[in-house]
C-alpha cells in the first residue's frame, strides 16, 4: 500500500512539476476588456481608456502606428494617472491587438 502511495505520490509530483504553466495568452478580447478597466496601470482615477475613446472611436488608424505602445502608456500616465504598462505584457500586447482590430 505504501509503495502504491509513493508512485502515486511522485507520478503526480512529476506531472504537476513537468507541466508548462499555463500563461494567459494576448488577445483582442482581453484588449477590450482592459480598454474598459479604470484600474489599468494602476490608474488613480475612475477613469479607463473607454472615457475618452468610446468603443475604440477615432482609434481607428492609430492600430497601424508604431509607437502605439508609446501612445498607450502615455494616456494610462497622463489621463488615467496610471503608471503605465511593460511594452511586452500580455495587457499591452492585448490592447494593440484590440487597438488594431478597430480598423477593420
Amino acid at each position: 500500500m505504501k509503495k502504491n502511495f509513493l508512485f502515486l505520490a511522485i507520478a503526480v509530483a512529476v506531472m504537476f512539476f513537468s507541466a508548462p504553466l499555463s500563461a494567459e495568452e494576448a488577445s483582442v478580447e482581453l484588449g477590450q476588456k482592459l480598454f474598459n478597466n479604470p484600474g489599468l496601470g494602476a490608474s488613480k482615477n475612475d477613469k479607463s481608456c473607454n472615457s475618452c475613446h468610446e468603443n475604440g472611436k477615432g482609434m481607428d488608424k492609430a492600430g497601424k502606428n508604431p509607437e502605439l505602445a508609446l501612445m498607450i502608456n502615455k494616456c494610462i500616465k497622463g489621463p488615467l494617472q496610471g503608471e503605465g504598462i511593460s511594452e511586452d505584457s500580455v495587457a499591452m500586447r492585448s490592447l494593440k491587438l484590440y487597438i488594431q482590430s478597430l480598423a477593420k
